[in-house]
């Protein structure tokens, strides 16, 4: 189990179902102050370093957020250009620098692995926003918090369940970390529905496999989606492909649509998609004639991600037991 007062959060492997089960107790605590019915400064003269070595939105802006709402300042930096790295700055004597400005400290950076080397040499608590193609941690926690929320409304719940992963399997890293929590479930049913060239990689399976889950391979839409409780589509990861490798997707066979929702998914099978979805592409992977559908629920992963952040906030500065004391 993991101990959370001043701890990293580097990878989904560190979770036990006794630790989701914390979060989200804690995530109960602070959702009237993320849907701002309620304001707290429980975090009142605490900072957030928050880094960013790759493009981010939702991410970047969620943890900011999340820790404002708490209280706290932000500092932030969003491009590696501005830092001293093109200096020839190492990563960990930037670590131990950014230390003397923050109380924690979250990063975004291209390379796997990033993120535990950053904390190896980091003075304060290090939150990994996502390294390369390996892992997105907080992505999983708040996509397993979605889920368990929209399947109740079927009187459904994660034990149990039938998830299809479409799109980039290979360099999705949100799937990667979803996978290794959902292995912590019992009796679950995945679906991996992807291009050849982007097929999961081993490694992410082996968890799953040991659990005693079903594993079952698609290159093909339709028969991979079928009476599924949840659809989690997945955008290709365009940056960490060839040219060559993207003009060989066949991508409009990877699609969801209103029609193929309608024609081969129950009328139960939720929506989810990490986002950003890709809009400049004639075959978007989850097109916009799904918006007004009640099973999509894309935005409401958003909502829930500050929920989940400012919950992590809360347990690894410890202070979920003062919040409601520094309400005003």
């Amino acid at each position: 189990m993991i101990n959370f007062p001043n701890c990293n959060i580097l990878s989904t492997d560190q979770f036990a179902c006794a630790d989701i089960a914390q979060l989200f107790t804690a995530a109960a605590v602070v959702k009237p102050y993320a849907k701002r019915e309620q304001q707290t400064n429980v975090l009142q003269g605490a900072i957030l370093s928050n880094l960013f070595f790759e493009p981010s939105t939702r991410t970047r802006l969620s943890f900011s957020s999340a820790f404002k709402l708490l209280g706290g300042a932000v500092n932030e930096t969003t491009e590696i250009s501005t830092t001293s790295s093109v200096k020839g700055e190492s990563l960990c004597d930037f670590a131990k620098v950014v230390a003397e400005y923050c109380d924690i400290a979250v990063i975004r950076h291209p390379d796997a692995g990033s993120a535990a080397k950053y904390a190896e040499c980091s003075n304060v608590p290090v939150i990994n926003a996502g390294d390369g193609a390996n892992e997105h941690p907080t992505q999983a926690l708040l996509d397993i918090y979605t889920m368990e929320q929209e399947l109740a409304k079927y009187d459904k719940t994660i034990d149990g369940v039938t998830l299809a992963c479409i799109g980039d399997l290979k360099y999705g890293r949100t799937v990667h970390s979803l996978l290794k929590l959902l292995a912590l479930f019992e009796d679950v049913t995945i679906h991996l529905i992807s291009p050849m060239s982007l097929q999961l990689p081993k490694q992410f399976t082996e968890k799953l496999s040991e659990r005693g889950h079903r594993l079952e391979y698609f290159n093909r839409l339709e028969p991979g989606i079928e009476n599924v409780d949840v659809l989690y589509v997945t955008r290709i990861q365009e940056e960490r492909l060839s040219e060559v490798d993207q003009n060989n997707l066949q991508l409009a066979s990877f699609q969801i649509n209103r029609t193929i929702y309608e024609q081969v998914c129950t009328p139960e099978t939720v929506i989810l998609h990490p986002l950003p979805r890709n809009s400049r592409s004639d075959t978007p992977e989850l097109h916009t004639d799904l918006n007004d559908h009640p099973n999509l629920a894309i935005f409401r992963q958003v909502a829930n991600g500050l929920t989940v952040r400012m919950a992590l906030f809360a347990l690894i500065m410890d202070v979920v037991e003062q919040i409601s004391h520094t309400t005003y």
